[in-house]
């Protein structure tokens, strides 16, 4: 029988972990530089040895960690798996409860700078009582231990975690996979569900495939340029997509067991998807080393870099999508590093908000966070209206 009860979470990471982990940097084995050292062929070694010696002197998991602890924390057990959360309520009365939802190689640790935002604005704009999961497999959740997690069933398990709550009625947002699982909310649960907020949306909403010559020629200048973003990802960029939907398992047993093996597989998508550079400069342009290092360190501490690898095998190989259109109001919020066309996205999706920025990306909570709450505030208010 599961056990029901929320019991509440302290993060107090035992110091022989650290001292761990500081041995293992000490100790990289570091490969021959790529010609050039030019990020061309994948995350750059000087870069990379420069960013695991802050790590190993100059980063401060005691502080991240009290940052997190500021934050409620709690754990519950759905469907067998352990779910970890943070549960900020606004001291505002009239506050809307808001689940929101991280992706890979994200975390908790993304809606850091959007919490204080969202749940105790500085005027009259609307409040919101803030839900935070760890998704199963990631994080502060710990590894999932059997197959069948999809974003589907991570979705079933938010809704039992919301009626948990006591919430009966409720928004949802989510970026990535969190994007997924809370359009999957809005099919499961569209009574409790009042609007759907995505951002950094690439399900369902764009052609994977070439756009007819015919079709093309309508295109909007916008439209142009995010089809070109695609193309640019299918052929460059998503060889991290066909690892981790194939063969998770064996890229897992060198992101466990090096520290710099999964800051270098992580950092290079921090490169890649900020905004709106994405692939010039470094990741820090655009999310400070601390915030980075601190997301790595949630995977890395909770041994988590395979089971949240495996979500991308889950999806690829369970028929478990739900093509059906969703009918709660949806918000899409579209960042310098989006590829998602509203043309391909209305027969599927019930879009009443469509907003384009020129700044930020992938990770816009942590980029942006004044832009992606804004337009989660406007999208809910509205909904109200």
């Amino acid at each position: 029988m599961t056990n029901t009860e929320i019991r509440r979470f302290h993060l107090d990471i035992p110091q022989a972990q650290l001292d761990d982990l500081d041995a293992r940097l000490a100790n990289t084995r570091w490969p021959e530089a790529a010609p050039g050292d030019d990020w061309k062929y994948g995350t750059a070694n000087g870069y990379l040895k420069e960013l695991a010696e802050y790590w190993r002197t100059s980063y401060d998991w005691r502080a991240a960690e009290a940052e997190l602890n500021t934050y409620p924390g709690y754990v519950t057990e759905i469907d067998g798996q352990n779910i970890h959360f943070l549960h900020v309520r606004s001291t505002r009365a009239d506050a809307t409860p808001l689940l929101l939802v991280h992706g890979w190689p994200g975390s908790i640790v993304e809606f850091f700078d959007a919490i204080p935002l969202l749940t105790e604005p500085a005027d009259d704009q609307p409040a919101f009582h803030v839900v935070i999961p760890s998704l199963p497999g990631f994080g502060l959740s710990g590894p999932t231990r059997e197959a069948g997690w999809t974003s589907g069933r991570a979705a079933s398990a938010f809704t039992v975690l919301m009626e948990r709550l006591g919430y009966e009625r409720y928004g949802v947002q989510g970026g990535d996979w969190g994007a997924f699982v809370v359009v999957e909310m809005g099919k499961i649960a569209p009574d409790n569900v009042t609007g759907v907020h995505v951002n950094a949306a690439t399900f369902g909403f764009i052609p994977f495939g070439e756009v007819g010559e015919e079709e093309a020629a309508t295109l909007t200048d916008s439209e142009r340029a995010c089809l070109a973003r695609l193309r640019e990802y299918m052929a460059e960029g998503n060889g991290y997509f066909q690892i981790q939907s194939t063969r998770p398992q064996t890229v897992a047993f060198g992101l466990t067991d090096s520290p710099v093996g999964l800051l270098g597989w992580i950092v290079d998508k921090f490169r890649e998807w900020t905004g709106p550079r994405g692939g010039e400069g470094l990741p820090e342009d655009a999310v400070s080393r601390d915030r980075m290092l601190t997301d790595v360190m949630l995977y890395w501490l909770t041994d988590t870099a395979a089971s949240s690898a495996r979500i991308y095998y889950e999806a690829v190989h369970t028929a478990s999508w739900d093509f059906k259109p969703g009918t709660v109001p949806t918000g899409v919020a579209v960042f310098a590093q989006d590829v998602a066309i509203r043309r391909y996205a209305e027969g599927g999706h019930n879009i009443v908000r469509w907003t384009e920025f020129d700044r930020g990306g992938h990770f816009a909570a942590m980029e942006v966070p004044e832009l992606l709450v804004g337009d989660v505030r406007e999208f809910f208010a509205a909904l109200d209206a």
